[in-house]
């Protein structure tokens, strides 16, 4: 499933989560789309989450599984169908014109492919002093030497600022990308996959970045991923989300010896390392996960769970507190 990643979290300081100030509260978020049928595909059910000032939440699961449906809702490119995301005090969902537009400056985003994310006619220094003109916080006289300041924190050459994003590789295209979400001085940056079309050495150097950024900077990461090694190594809490539940969250420095849902467990399994022990085998998670539009009553993870019991095919399991900082939602405890 991936090969190794090197601790960014150990590296540049521990990603053990401290007990801080909560910048962004999800409350029963759930968003529900029309399918076929008449039927309703639920991408997300009841999810709470909280992300703290200064830490990353990582959020993991398999592809389908409804994360990166919440982190559209939580940058409002999407309205839940239920719920509430409190930010400053507020609930962002119930926001409209022009405070709505000033809340997106403290919510910024980083895209899957950066490729896609810019326009190819336009120049590096067009693209990331673009929000800064909208917002009208520098004038066009100020752009270059903007340019050059942001492209210095992703650490990227001044002189780059004259290039189209196709002169570039993919790792400065995406150095592209968080220096642009950096440019409105957000206090929270959602990197959506942010480095899965990247080659394993240069994700090690985006993850380090990232790291390097919230350090100096104090800014709340959001980020989502399928590759539980990668964020592992350096998120302070990670969320696993199957089918639209969250189903685990724990510190990320404890989710290789202290994970406890079947699922987490069996992500666990199907990681690849070249420190593994090669006498014990790669272990997939058995059968398919059921349609999205056709969640059984009960666990949903029932079907390709070896735990599974009577009531778990009954009654579906309620995300319990089960130690500090750790909630698990599964009849096992």
């Amino acid at each position: 499933m991936s090969l190794d990643k090197k601790k960014a979290g150990e590296k540049s300081g521990s990603n053990r989560p401290a007990t801080g100030e909560a910048i962004m509260e999800a409350k029963h978020v759930t968003k529900q789309f029309p399918a076929s049928g008449g039927r309703t595909l639920k991408a997300c059910n009841d999810v709470n989450l909280t992300v703290y000032r200064g830490q990353t939440l990582g959020i993991v699961g398999e592809s389908g599984c409804g994360k990166s449906t919440f982190v559209k809702m939580i940058v409002q490119m999407f309205q839940p169908t239920e719920g509430e995301i409190i930010y400053d005090g507020k609930d962002i969902t119930k926001l409209k014109g022009e405070e709505l537009r000033q809340s997106r400056r403290k919510i910024q985003m980083v895209f899957q492919d950066p490729a896609a994310a810019f326009s190819p006619k336009m120049k590096i220094i067009d693209i990331v002093t673009e929000p800064l003109m909208n917002f009208g916080l520098i004038r066009r006289s100020e752009r270059e030497a903007k340019a050059k300041e942001l492209l210095a924190m992703v650490e990227l050459p001044e002189d780059f600022i004259y290039r189209y994003p196709h002169n570039m590789s993919g790792g400065q295209r995406q150095r592209i990308g968080i220096a642009r979400a950096l440019a409105l001085e957000p206090e929270i940056i959602v990197c959506d996959e942010a480095t899965s079309a990247l080659d394993v050495s240069v994700q090690d150097r985006i993850i380090e970045l990232l790291v390097k950024l919230q350090k100096e900077k104090g800014i709340s990461f959001v980020f989502i991923c399928h590759d539980m090694a990668l964020v592992q190594s350096f998120a302070h809490r990670v969320a696993v989300m199957y089918l639209g539940n969250i189903v685990e969250v724990l510190p990320g420095i404890e989710v290789g010896t202290n994970a406890q849902h079947p699922y987490t467990q069996a992500m666990l399994g199907a990681i690849f390392s070249t420190h593994m022990d090669f006498t014990k085998k790669i272990e997939s998670i058995e059968s398919e996960a059921p349609s999205p539009v056709d969640v059984p009553t009960g666990c949903p993870f029932q079907n390709r769970c070896d735990c599974c019991m009577d009531i778990c095919k009954r009654e579906k399991p309620a995300l319990k507190q089960i130690g500090k900082d750790h909630q698990v939602a599964c009849h096992l405890f």
